[in-house]
Order: C-alpha cells, then structure tokens, then sequence
C-alpha cells in the first residue's frame, strides 16, 4: 500500500521555497533536506537557495519519497502545463529518449501525470511483451554438489566439501536457463517500481510481472555492468526494456541516512534537446537539403593542448553544396542576442564559409530578424536571428512547421 502521491508541477528555472504551497502541495523541509543530500553529489538540475531551491534548464522529474516534482519547459507566458508536458513528451520521443521493442506505440497514445508515469508504462509494457514472446534462455557456468557426475570434477572442492559424504560430487558445469544478467537487470528494475510507483494503475501491472518472472538473484548495479552487457540475434529484444532499465536504476539515489526520501531523477539538459528536436524536425522534411549534426572543424592548435574543435549544432547544405549553420539556443531572448551568440555565430560562418548562419531560440511567436555582419564584403543579408513559437503541442505540426519556417522562409527572407 503506498501512501498518497503529492505533486508539484512548475517550470524550469522557478523556485521552491520551504512552507509556500504549489498546486496544492506545500514544499516541506524533509524535501529540501533531501534535495539538499542529493544535490552534494553534485547535481546540475538546480541550485541551492535560502530554504529552497531554484531550477536551472533541466526539465523532467523528480520523485523524492512520496513527492513528484515536475519540471517543464516553458518559452512562452501562457501558464499551460497540459500544454508543456505534451510538448516534452512529444520532444522526447522525436529525439529518441524512449521507443519501444513491442509492435505497438499505442502506449503512447496513453494520459500521464508526468515523464515519470510515461517511464514506468513504457518499461512494463515492453517486459510484459517480453514474457508474451517467452523469455530467452542462455548458457551459464555453475558449481554444485550432487550425487551425479555432470561436467568437470572440481577436486579440491570436492575434497573440502565430501569427506564425509562419499556419494556426493562437488563438479562445475553448464546449464541453460533463463538466469542470466538480462532477467536479473529487469527483475530488479520491477522490484524498484515496485517500491516506488504511486500510480495505482500500474500496481496491478507490476504485480503480475513479479508472479510472471522467475525470482532472480539482486545484483549491484553500475555504468560499467551495462557497458558489458552484449546483444545476440535472439536478445537485441531486450535492448529497450533494459535502456530504460538503466536510465531508472543509475539513477535512483536511496536515502542512507533516513531510508524515506529517497530520490529518483529522470532529468534531461533543454539546450540538448531543443539542439536534438530541431535537427530531427529539420532531417525528418529535408526534401532536397542534406541535414547535418554537430560536424566538428579544427579551431585552434596549441603546442601544449593540441587541437580544439568547433561544432556547430546542425549544417545544411543545399543543392549547389553552399553551407548554412544553424547553432540552437533554448533561452528567451529579447529583440537582439547576446554578444556572445553572435560572436559564436560569426566564429562559424568564417571557418565553414557559411554563406549563411542564423541563431534559433524558442520564443513566444515565431519571427525572423536578418541581418549581416558588418566585415563583409557585401550588404547582402547573410545571418538572422530565428524565434520559433509553439502555436500548439502538436509535434508533427510542430516539427513541419519548423522545417518551413528555419528553411523555406528564413533562406526566401535572407536571398532577398
């Protein structure tokens, strides 16, 4: 029986404060306490203030105890959040933060409170289509005493366990069964939702999964287990129940000292993933462009450091191979940018010979500003400043509509 889920929705870059109330909950100083533990391992998700915390550009979940706090994006006034969790979500499948193994995306489809209850369904539903396909076996080594020879004789054992029992034999062999480092991952990974999940429609779900799982024995967990973990023909399946096995175990933080906050994170960098969805939406309706990502040049060469690069966030190239860079930025900007961006700007127009390049934020309507730096050689408009607006959370409009506007528009207004 778990106890009633608080929730707290708010944005990127808001503060909590300790005895003020968000949507209902009031923030408490056992939450901050245990915010204030997690933060020491040097998390970049907020920052610490005077009985609060602010959030900085993460955006995604939260569960401390029995708390959900959700983090949205939000590049507009409009104080929507129906509005902002359907665009993180849509954002996030574009960019490829979760797919599935299963012959559906009808899970999708599905209402969820946050990015956490979204998880959650999607690693369930794909063990569960696991068990319906039947789980894959694999060799393993053992050791064992029995009464009959199987395998290789392990003398020395066998000499220290059977002095006194005379019909029995300590052998190593191999055995084919479904215990192996997969089914162990996942299985803990079902024991942690277990613990955790405070959506009721789920408990029934995960209690199936226990009943239909062989009891698997616990194992630690680290970046490096799942780095060697190695995919056959038969067990490539697995691959996205266990990603997302990973991302939900390496990221589950147990409260040692008072073993009730204990903190789970699902968080994720906007400025990574505008860079991600912009990229794809412009890749996905390309038409006769050729979309790139993050194309690294030499910058500059130091006798002591070696070589530093330059990435732009994406390249497009059109049909006579002239170059434009694109360098996506997820801030609000006033009517001009920063110095800085502009100074990026200008780095990446000289060293790719850009005969175009233009900064993209979100904003709270879509517009474009041309201009051209004042070095060139002509007056003709060769840069601009793009803002591009959320009219609605539908993503494929989204994602069409900005592959016009960054390209078919913003290349009509700068040739003009």
């Amino acid at each position: 029986m778990h106890n009633r889920t608080n929730y707290i929705s708010v944005y990127e870059h808001q503060d909590l404060k300790v005895g003020q109330k968000y949507c209902g909950v009031e923030f408490s100083d056992a939450i901050l306490e245990s915010l204030q533990m997690f933060y020491g391992n040097g998390v970049p998700y907020y920052t610490l203030t005077h009985k609060g915390v602010k959030f900085r550009e993460y955006v995604g979940v939260l569960q401390v105890g029995n708390t959900i706090i959700e983090i949205l994006p939000k590049a507009d006034r409009e104080d929507d959040k129906k509005k902002w969790r359907n665009i993180l979500i849509g954002m996030l499948q574009v960019v490829g933060a979760f797919k599935l193994s299963a012959p559906t995306n009808s899970t999708l489809s599905l209402k969820h409170n946050s990015v956490l209850d979204l998880y959650f369904n999607l690693f369930i539903s794909e063990v569960e289509y696991l068990v319906q396909r039947g789980l894959v076996k694999q060799y393993r080594k053992r050791e064992s005493n029995c009464k009959v020879l199987k395998g290789r004789l392990n003398f020395g054992k066998h000499i220290q366990k059977n002095l006194i029992h005379k019909e029995m034999l300590y052998v190593n062999h191999t055995t084919y069964d479904v215990e192996h480092r997969l089914h162990m991952i996942l299985y803990k990974t079902i024991r942690l939702l277990k613990q955790i999940n405070t959506n009721p429609m789920l408990n029934n779900r995960l209690g199936q999964l226990i009943l239909n799982l062989p009891e698997m024995p616990d194992i630690y967990v680290s970046e490096s287990v799942f780095d060697k973990l190695k995919y056959s023909r038969k067990t490539e399946i697995y691959r996205k129940a266990v990603d997302i096995a990973k991302l939900l175990l390496l990221n589950y933080h147990p409260d040692i000292k008072k073993g009730t906050n204990n903190v789970l994170a699902l968080m994720f960098d906007m400025n990574v993933l505008w860079e991600r969805f912009v990229y794809s939406s412009l890749y996905k309706n390309r038409g006769s462009y050729t979309v790139e990502s993050q194309i690294s040049k030499d910058f500059w060469l130091s006798n002591t450091r070696g070589i530093i690069k330059m990435r732009p966030d994406i390249v497009i190239r059109d049909r006579d191979k002239s170059c434009i860079v694109f360098d996506t930025k997820w801030k609000v900007v006033d009517a001009k940018p920063s110095v800085e961006d502009l100074r990026q700007l200008y780095a990446y127009k000289k060293l790719y010979k850009a005969e175009r390049v233009a900064l993209v934020y979100p904003g709270e309507e879509s517009m474009i500003n041309c201009g051209h730096f004042c070095d060139s050689e002509t007056q003709i408009n060769t840069g601009g400043i793009i803002k591009l607006g959320f009219a609605n959370n539908n993503i494929s409009d989204i994602q069409k509509y900005i592959s016009e506007f960054v390209i078919d528009k913003f290349m009509s207004m700068v040739l003009s």
